[in-house]
């Protein structure tokens, strides 16, 4: 087992998604690779995997393994990747059957794709301080904002290549099973430089793909004071985030906040002395969150994961804070992030998925007592209707090419 990430709820959520060891496969979150390598154990030479990780430094880890198919993208864009072997059009060197890395296209992807937000503006490239949040710029709101568009977004990656497949097609009928353990590894978190950690005097980055966009200092030094405390409020559910959004706001305006310890001693007045290191894991993973857009990407990534599964595939992920819970929950629910029920004329909720358990699934005593970042970890499983969306897309796809979220779109 790697140290890179010592993977949560490996077997319960392995269990649940590998069901047919010739199966197609999907791990949404590769970090790792400790949940890809049990499923890698769990198939047979015809079964197969396909990994997105947003970080290089995570794909480093992956096995060389023919089943295996990485992709340096955000997991947002699963329908697309999925439609594109459909089609047989994969990135694999001609006559190929070794890992294959479908890379994203660097600064231009991670500030096209990667840095979209519910927040003003957000095109990757960074805000000076005071500039204009209006002319168009979209105000904070609800994830579910997002909700109810239609198919799938295009890869910002540069296109793949239409080399002929090792594995034709091998996704023409659809995933299996797809897996997403959400949040940051535990390399992110304890590598000083990358900046997701108060414990270290870094740059303050938090950048999952560290190859271009904008980072926690680009937001923290150019959002508005209002934009601030909206983004602490709504990702970190921090109770004063007026009081710390206008601390910061005081700060930046003697000097700018570069690293871990200037943001730190700029809000150090807010922290209460009995809760010190709990409120600056919420203010850490609002700007976190806001950095990577993760509750877009985590809605988009559901709507493709339910479109993308075959009809009895199975679907898990894997939870860490209340906002990402819920917004799982309301999915499998009802279909949106929103949890805002649809009824057609019969009366019948319009959701794709059905929950398999009906509570989500914790880790055990002993895997906490083994690995602590684990204690708020949440397991819901569920499983894709018959009848969902007719499932059009993906047999589109196989009979010569995918009409929606093609390549370069």
């Amino acid at each position: 087992m790697t140290e890179y990430h010592k993977p949560v709820l490996l077997h319960p959520s392995v269990d649940a998604v590998v069901t047919n060891p010739d199966g197609c496969y999907v791990d949404a979150t590769f970090g790792g690779g400790g949940h890809s390598r049990e499923i890698l154990s769990r198939l047979s030479p015809r079964g197969r995997l396909m990994a997105f990780d947003r970080d290089a430094e995570a794909l480093a880890q992956a096995p060389d393994d023919p089943r295996l198919i990485l992709i340096h993208n955000n997991f947002r864009f699963i329908h697309n990747y999925i439609l594109l072997e459909a089609a047989g059009e994969s990135a694999a060197p001609s006559g190929s059957c070794e890992v294959r890395r479908l890379e994203a296209a660097g600064t231009s992807a991670a500030s096209g794709a990667e840095a979209g937000s519910l927040l003003p503006g957000n095109t990757g490239e960074p805000r000076t301080p005071g500039s204009s949040t209006e002319g168009g710029r979209r105000q904070p709101g609800s994830p579910s904002q997002a909700a109810g568009r239609q198919g799938a977004e295009a890869p910002a990656a540069d296109s793949p290549g239409g080399t002929e497949d090792c594995t034709s097609r091998i996704f023409s009928g659809g995933a299996d099973g797809i897996l997403a353990d959400l949040g940051v590894s535990s390399h992110q978190f304890d590598t000083a430089g990358r900046g997701f950690s108060f414990r270290y005097d870094s740059p303050l980055d938090m950048r999952m793909n560290a190859q271009g966009g904008r980072t926690a200092a680009d937001i923290v030094n150019s959002y508005t004071q209002e934009e601030l405390e909206k983004v602490l409020r709504l990702y970190g559910e921090v109770d004063n985030a007026r009081r710390i959004s206008q601390l910061i706001a005081e700060a930046r305006s003697k000097a700018p906040i570069l690293t871990t310890a200037d943001l730190d001693k700029a809000i150090a007045s807010a922290l209460p002395s009995f809760a010190q290191h709990k409120q600056l894991a919420r203010i850490y993973q609002a700007f976190r969150m806001e950095v990577n857009d993760e509750m877009r990407s985590l809605e988009k990534f559901l709507d493709g994961a339910a479109r993308s599964l075959k009809p009895g595939g199975r679907l898990a992920v894997i939870t860490y804070h209340s906002i990402e819970d819920r917004m799982v929950k309301n999915f499998i629910r009802t279909g949106n992030v929103g949890g805002l029920e649809h009824k057609d004329e019969f009366g019948r909720t319009e959701a794709p998925l059905r929950a398999v358990n009906r509570k989500p699934i914790v880790p055990e005593e002993e895997e906490i007592a083994s690995n602590t970042r684990a204690r708020s970890a949440k397991l819901r499983i569920a499983e894709k209707l018959p009848d969902a969306y007719g499932h059009p897309d993906i047999r589109r796809a196989g009979q010569g090419g995918a009409k929606e979220g093609g390549r370069g779109r």
